[in-house]
Parts: C-alpha cells; sequence; structure tokens
C-alpha cells in the first residue's frame, strides 16, 4: 500500500498524533512496532515539541511524524520547527496548512492533512498536500458529522492523491472494510491506549478497557466544536449547561485543562477522557508490536474469508 511502500515502514499505520498521549517516546515506540509514530503538538509550545522530537530521535531509527495543530499559539514557530528538525512527515488538524506549504515541500516532507470532507479534501490537494487522512466521526477527540464509510469512499472518488482511512477502526474486519472503501493506508488511536507504552493514567485506560459501545458521546455539537470522549460527570454536565444555552466562556470552564486531568490526574470524572467508539471494542492491555501485529494479521485472515466467500 502507499503509505508502507512510500515511509519504507513495516505497516501501511499512522499511530494518532493523541494530544498528550502521543509523546516523543510514545511515537518512537509506535515506529518501532512498524507503524508510522507521531509525536502530537497538541498542548504543546515549540520548545515541548523540540525536546519530544530530540527524545523520539534518540529512541528509534525509524521514520517518525509530527501531527500540528494549527489552532496552536506557536503553530508558526512549530512548522518551522519540523524543517528545521529533519521531519520526514507531518500531519495537520484543526486548521489550514497552505501558508506553510511551499517550504515545507521545498523541505522535502510529506504533508497529509486530516480532513472530515470531501471539500476540505478538495481544497488540500490544491494546496499541495501529499495524501489526506479521511477522518469519520467515530474517532475520538475533535470530530466532524460523516461516517468513515460514507466520508471514506467520497474522499477517494473526489481527490486523486492517496487516502488514509481513520475513525472506527480497531479491528482487522474494520482496517479491511476500510481497504475495501478506498484507503491507502490507516490510522488508529483509541485502540492505541491500551498499549502497556501509552503514557496514560492508569484511571484513564481502565476506562477505555471497561467501556460498552455506547459509552462515548460528543460535547460541543451545538456551539459547533465536537469533541468526542467517554461519558462521565462532565460530558453529562457540559451537555445539559449547552442545552440550556450556557455561554461558550462557561462551557470552557469544564474542559479547560480536561485532558490532562485525565491523561496526567487519572480524573476520570471531570477530566477529558478523549475516545472513539471503538473504545467499546478495546478490552485488553498489551504490548504496541503485539496490538499493530495482531490487526493486521487478522485483516490477512479476513481477507481470505472474504475471498472465498461466493456470491
Amino acid at each position: 500500500m502507499w503509505l508502507n511502500e512510500t515511509l519504507n515502514i513495516k505497516y501501511p499505520l499512522i499511530q494518532g498524533g493523541m494530544a498528550r498521549v502521543a509523546t516523543g517516546a510514545f511515537a518512537a515506540a509506535s515506529s518501532n512496532a512498524g507503524a508510522l509514530g507521531l509525536i502530537g503538538s497538541g498542548g504543546m509550545t515549540a520548545e515541548m515539541l523540540k525536546d519530544a522530537i530530540k527524545e523520539a530521535k534518540s529512541l528509534t531509527d525509524k521514520p517518525f511524524g509530527v501531527n500540528l495543530m494549527l489552532m496552536n499559539p506557536e503553530a508558526d514557530k512549530q512548522a518551522q520547527l519540523v524543517i528545521d528538525e529533519g521531519i520526514k512527515v507531518v500531519t495537520t488538524g484543526a486548521g489550514n496548512p497552505g501558508k506553510y506549504m511551499k517550504a515545507w515541500k521545498e523541505a522535502g516532507i510529506i504533508v497529509i492533512p486530516v480532513v472530515p470532507s470531501v471539500a476540505l479534501a478538495k481544497r488540500m490537494e490544491r494546496a499541495g498536500a501529499d495524501a489526506v487522512i479521511a477522518e469519520g466521526t467515530e474517532s475520538g477527540g475533535h470530530v466532524g458529522e460523516l461516517t468513515t464509510m460514507a466520508l471514506l469512499p467520497q474522499v477517494k472518488a473526489a481527490v486523486n492523491i492517496p487516502v488514509i482511512g481513520a475513525g472506527g477502526i480497531a479491528s482487522g474486519k474494520q482496517a479491511l472494510a476500510a481497504l475495501a472503501l478506498g484507503a491507502d493506508g490507516f490510522q488508529v488511536g483509541t485502540m492505541l491506549l491500551a498499549a502497556k507504552e501509552a503514557p496514560i493514567h492508569e484511571n484513564y485506560r481502565q476506562e477505555v478497557l471497561k467501556a460498552k459501545d455506547t459509552g462515548t458521546t460528543v460535547t460541543g455539537r451545538i456551539a459547533g466544536t465536537p469533541v468526542r470522549i467517554i461519558k462521565n460527570k462532565m460530558a453529562k454536565e457540559y451537555i445539559k449547561r449547552e442545552k440550556e444555552g450556557a455561554s461558550m466562556m462557561e462551557l470552557e470552564k469544564f474542559t479547560l485543562g480536561g485532558l490532562r486531568r485525565a491523561v496526567v490526574e487519572g480524573d476520570v470524572d471531570t477530566g477529558s477522557l478523549m475516545a472513539g467508539q471503538v473504545a467499546g471494542m478495546v478490552n485488553k492491555e498489551d504490548t504496541l508490536a503485539n496490538i499493530i501485529e495482531n490487526l493486521f494479521k487478522e485483516l490477512k485472515e479476513e481477507q481470505k474469508k472474504i475471498a472465498e466467500v461466493n456470491l
């Protein structure tokens, strides 16, 4: 597939750039396990990102990338930093990377924006993106409206660059479905929260492991800032106040520092436990290497079964 062939990695898989989870060490561990590890810059200053890149370089000789959240106040500095540090792949979210594209391309960086719609995918292709990540609303964190099953094939049909499928992938069967929809590779996040290497508080991990099929909800839909998280006290109160017409300033009080409280402090009541709908399928802790290997082992097994179906 395009992803592993282009990057010379074992599996056509990107480890999601989850803020506060996708550290330099975690990105390196993901790359060492055969995927493309990403450092998530969400919540980082440029200096913090530089330190994370240094850490990743010290722990792997495999390719890794950086996910840049373009709403970050230091996005301009970070955009230059990935050039200075010789980063090979940049994925982007929460904004338009157009103003950085020329410099990134001149530096030989592969640019892969995350897109929730066909319109944005087309815009990114025109801007010079090498590929796009079509991420469905099943995913954790900031989400769009379209499901992966609806979004992925429409994006694939609309652009002439590779399309990475993301959102709702936690098994070989789901990866195979994404492949059938036209995916040139995959991105996963929620399933990797069960990895022993994931730098999250044990309370957070346990909430993911015990989540049911309806265990997530989306806050911020009314306000236009939808974020998928595991249901908890904070989510319930947020949605209640949102429906009552609370202001953005009031709602922000619920989420400010919420991801840090979840990841670092293990606060499962008021923390923002970002996770996708597939959290209900993630029920066993394991190493990154085993999780990723088993994903593709199952994909191949299911592919053989499908080939034997007589239609």
